[in-house]
């Protein structure tokens, strides 16, 4: 195991710790619900194989439903959004041979791109997972506003997680 892999699994067990022992129990003025635990997806390998990928973003959504009683919602959102992640990546950075070896961060892509990465997928999974949990279109403007809450939240939240782990540069005199 490297360094890259020890952090991230530490940080994917933090992040769902605080996810179902806190954020859920979070709803900004009845709309927006902080979603840390995709961080993890998103910042898995783009070398890493896609069942690997599927299997990580399963148990991910998984241990999320388990522990919130959604029904497997998470997990099904989960592995979706992980499958649009090469797709969502090539349409805000479209040069191949740049990112054969990259961890999608804000270092790696620049604040812009990672932005719009982060806040795509975050909407793809907020769009699939507020939509399967309500199950109707009875009101459908409350639904529009969760998603779109919901995801402006989580990005601002996946931002700061990433600012937060970017390695430190060397104060020189």
């Amino acid at each position: 195991m490297n360094k890259s892999t020890i952090q991230l699994s530490v940080i994917a067990l933090i992040l769902v710790v605080v996810q179902v022992l806190v954020l859920n129990r979070i709803c900004l003025f009845g709309v927006a619900v902080p979603l840390a635990f995709i961080y993890v997806i998103l910042r898995l390998p783009l070398t890493l194989s896609k069942e690997w990928v599927f299997t990580i973003s399963f148990l991910i959504g998984l241990v999320i439903d388990i522990f919130s009683d959604t029904g497997g919602v998470n997990a099904l959102s989960c592995v979706i959004m992980s499958a649009l992640r090469h797709p969502v990546l090539h349409l805000y950075f479209p040069r191949e041979d740049e990112h054969t070896e990259l961890i999608p961060s804000i270092a790696s892509l620049g604040l812009m791109i990672y932005f719009k990465y982060a806040l795509t997928l975050t909407t793809i999974y907020c769009i699939l997972a507020f939509s399967l949990e309500t199950l109707s279109l009875f009101n459908p403007w409350h639904l529009i506003e969760c998603i779109v809450a919901s995801s402006v939240l989580t990005t601002a939240l996946l931002i700061g997680i990433d600012s937060l782990t970017l390695p430190r540069r060397e104060k020189r005199l």
